[in-house]
């Protein structure tokens, strides 16, 4: 049976239903008969067969190379049949506005992309005109481009190029032979045999193209699905970071792929790449202005680059070093949702020729939906990063910080509030424990645990009126009740351990204060009352100041309280008063020896270090009060430092001077004349930072003065019964309160005394200058003193070597009564340092003497008739 008039079934219906919503298949098959109806059926089946070999088609990564063969196989058949020494077959591509062909490399077999622009050379211009070009001399004709129609190393002599028309009658393609075979031109036989072939390589190309196309774009599609949908699978920026590089790597077919987000605070652009063993990762960072990346978050703009070294923004060093080649490079912007730029994708070498517009559209909506996930990433690890901030803050704070919700229910609680409850200290890392205790206090009203007067009221009237409350001195009373571990057996008999000990928190009877009820535990005793041993109970009395504020949102409006209570008992004022002093090591071991530590007088071996602004009055003149309070608090805040990094203890301040003690109120374990001397060159290094600043804040320069010296002293608390400060008194401060006030007089800023420098290991550890020999007001024995230059004496500067040789000299023939050789070797060391003020006090001294000869009894000791 045979049907008349098939012709392509589902082709006439799909004309007839865009001409009318009639249902022609239907009119077609009510008058055919059953012979004719299965006949009509098989051409149809047939024909879905074919569309069905079509989807296959375009579904398969083979499609690509089939056009390749195709246009392989054309070009050999074309030149063979028209006699050309070389034929190429140009398609156009009218996306890019540019003819491409595939060219044989010779004898390696490989090929590689040509593309030329469509509107140059004699190609270019039968491509744009439709028209062909038969031309017997190439070189000679107006149109030809060397560069573009002729090959290195050949010589192009007769030239036939002819268009390929659609079905549109549209330029799909190019044909270019070059040379015809024994030298004769081409000529109209020629065109005419390549026109009876032209119009069925003209379908075939189209339909090609149009698979090629079909194929590329669904690929792309599914592709660009895939890659967007893993995109929002983690909310961690590194894990965001390594999906976006890798999906966007294998959407565009790219040997590498490199997402760089944008640092708007450094102006930086940086990323994370996986080092060699492909697992761990590192941080890049480059100038957001710099390179190809840097030009694309700069302008925000697209780059498509067929040829990485041919474009002067590339930098080849890397490939020079690691001897990896770039081709090309696709590199594009990322947006936020706000349209503010945040990061670049950077893709390398497509696996096929060069990155196409059709891969900037898909990048385009890749980016998209990239900008998205990186936004709410980087927003996700805001938060965290948020959350850990005030968890840390929470947890650091000394005070006990305790938060609730609008009914006043516990919803954190930090160390400092468990342990004011009698959660001990040493258990805050057995995770255990500490959730049980958290999970009985959280969620509970926050006036039930802490028994408090008036917390209640207190806490519903600052939610009500965001009123905020401070109550001092409040007392807050509760229990431990310690509960000894017992080692139960388990059905088969043997023990099963358990911790050994057991810490419950326990509140006192609101009637009967020797009473304590266990907090939020199931009864244990008979008739639902839980028995507790008093015995077992450690009372707990604390002293502290209360403080309740409203915890509000962005809008303004009351979402919580947080309840501060600051634990003021003797234990927490004495530590406070302690870190004030010395450091937080030194002040837990003095509390561990409890108060009487302090207060019994000790004899002890220490070194005085006291410390003086110079010039003071006329410093701060002409500052307000409050400036000279500011000033002070930052000069003594970096100062106190020092002495706290050299485990000193702060004495005393006195008005514009410091003393501080090092070796009291406990001995040091290093020596603590040399860790004075530390300390001291601290503090001159702290002083040369804090006046840089004052001069750019055109401010006048800070000086000051250090005396050191070391020594027996009594230490302890001293002062009356209402007020008392624990200190040292002796001969060493007062010595080294001396030493301080002469380093005016010697011109220089630190000055140690000889039992200082003595401890220290004398000039195997110290770099010093000996200023004289003195004699202190109301002291008879005499003290070397010394200025403290260094605590390297093995590299010197040869200029200050040979300065501090001629002042040695010099006070050599001093004491040796030969004044004239000391005038000379003085007078010599101030041509170095003409404004030593030391050298020059020895000078006159020597010239004085030169004139008035000192007594027999001289002994060059130097007495202060001043404090």
């Amino acid at each position: 049976m045979t049907l008349s008039n098939t012709g392509s079934i589902l082709a006439t219906l799909t004309q007839l239903t865009q001409l009318n919503r009639t249902s022609a298949l239907t009119n077609r098959v009510k008058d055919l008969s059953i012979g004719e109806f299965i006949c009509l059926l098989d051409f149809i089946t047939a024909e879905f067969q074919q569309f069905l070999r079509a989807i296959d088609m375009i579904n398969s990564e083979a499609l690509e190379t089939m056009l390749e063969q195709v246009m392989e196989a054309f070009t050999l058949k074309i030149g063979q049949i028209l006699k050309a020494d070389r034929t190429t077959i140009f398609l156009v591509d009218e996306d890019k506005g540019m003819l491409w062909s595939k060219v044989n490399r010779g004898e390696t077999g490989e090929t590689r992309d040509l593309r030329l622009p469509i509107n140059v050379g004699i190609v270019g211009h039968v491509a744009a005109t439709g028209k062909s070009l038969n031309i017997a001399d190439a070189e000679q004709h107006h149109l030809f481009n060397k560069e573009i129609d002729e090959y290195p190393g050949y010589q192009t002599k007769t030239l036939l190029c002819m268009p390929i028309l659609s079905s549109r009658q549209q330029v799909v393609a190019v044909v270019q032979l070059l040379n015809k075979a024994g030298g004769e031109p081409f000529d109209e036989t020629d065109e005419q045999h390549f026109r009876d072939f032209t119009a069925s390589i003209g379908i075939i190309l189209e339909t090609c193209q149009s698979f090629y196309m079909a194929a590329r774009n669904q690929r792309g599609a599914a592709a660009l699905l895939k890659a967007t949908s893993s995109l929002g699978q983690s909310l961690d920026l590194e894990a965001t970071l390594r999906s976006v590089m890798e999906q966007a790597r294998r959407l565009m077919k790219a040997d590498r792929s490199t997402l760089f987000l944008l640092s708007k605070e450094k102006n930086e652009l940086w990323s994370k790449v996986a080092k060699a063993d492909g697992k761990t990762m590192m941080e890049i960072r480059i100038p957001a202005s710099r390179g190809i990346a840097g030009y694309v978050a700069s302008t925000g703009k697209t780059l498509n680059i067929p040829d990485a070294y041919n474009d002067p923004r590339f930098d080849p060093s890397t490939d020079k070093r690691t001897g990896y080649r770039t081709r090309n490079i696709l590199c594009m912007p990322v947006f936020n949702s706000a349209g503010d730029l945040i990061g670049v994708t950077q893709l390398i070498n497509k696996e096929q020729g060069s990155f196409t517009s059709s891969d900037e559209e898909f990048m385009q909506a890749f980016n998209i939906q990239a900008g998205i996930a990186l936004e709410n990433a980087k927003l996700f690890e805001a938060v965290l990063t948020e959350k850990q901030y005030q968890k840390d803050i929470l947890a650091s704070l000394s005070d006990a910080v305790i938060s609730t919700d609008l009914e006043g229910k516990i919803v954190t609680i930090n160390d400092a509030a468990l342990e004011l409850l009698g959660y001990p200290s040493e258990e805050l890392h057995n995770l255990p424990l500490r959730s049980l205790w958290e999970c009985k206090l959280i969620g509970r009203y926050v006036w039930e645990v802490v028994p408090v007067d008036d917390l209640q009221r207190r806490l519903t009237d600052s939610f009500q009126t965001g009123a905020k409350h401070y109550v001092p001195e409040q007392s807050l009373k509760v229990g431990v009740y310690v509960i000894d571990g017992i080692d139960p057996k388990n059905a088969a008999g043997e023990p099963v351990k358990k911790s050994a000990i057991h810490y419950i928190l326990a509140l006192p009877h609101r009637d009967r204060a020797d009473v304590y009820i266990p907090w939020n535990e199931a009864p244990l005793g008979t008739n639902g009352r839980l028995i507790l041993d008093r015995s077992k109970i450690h009372a707990i009395e604390r002293s502290l100041n209360l403080t309740v504020n409203p915890l509000t949102n962005p809008e303004g409006r009351v979402r919580g309280g947080l309840v501060v209570l600051e634990d003021i008992s003797n234990e927490k004022r004495m530590k406070s008063t302690l870190y004030r002093y010395m450091t937080p090591g030194v002040a837990e071991q003095v509390m561990a020896l409890g108060d009487d530590a302090l207060m019994v007088g000790e004899r002890k071996e220490v070194t005085i270090l006291f410390s003086d602004i110079r010039g003071y009055t006329t410093l701060t003149e002409n500052l307000e009060a409050t400036e000279v309070v500011a000033l002070l608090n930052k000069y003594f805040e970096t100062m106190v430092e020092a002495v706290f990094n050299y485990k000193g203890t702060l004495d005393k301040f006195i008005g514009d001077a410091l003393m501080a003690v090092f070796g009291a109120p406990l001995p040091l374990k290093e020596n603590h004349a040399w860790m004075s001397v530390q300390s001291a060159l601290d503090m001159r290094r702290r002083l040369a930072e804090f006046n840089r600043v004052r001069i750019f804040k055109r401010q006048p320069l800070i000086r000051f003065g250090i005396g050191i010296s070391s020594g027996e002293v009594v230490s302890g608390n001293i002062g009356s019964q209402k007020r008392m400060d624990y200190t040292v008194i002796g001969d060493g401060v007062n010595l080294s309160s001396r030493l301080e006030s002469l380093t005016k007089e010697y011109g220089c800023d630190i000055i140690i005394s000889e039992f200082t420098y003595q401890l220290c290991g004398g000039d195997k550890r110290l770099l010093v200058r000996e200023l004289d020999k003195t004699r202190v007001k109301g002291k008879m024995q005499a003290v070397s003193i010394y200025e403290l230059i260094d605590i390297d004496p093995k590299t010197v500067d040869p200029k200050l070597e040979k300065f501090l040789h001629l002042y040695h000299c010099g006070r050599n023939a001093y004491l040796q009564r030969n004044f004239k050789d000391a005038i000379a070797l003085f007078h010599d060391a101030t041509e170095l340092y003409p404004n030593d003020r030391a050298t020059q006090l020895q000078l006159a001294r020597s010239q004085q003497y030169l004139k008035v000869p000192p007594p027999e009894t001289w002994d060059g000791i130097h007495t202060m008739t001043t404090k």
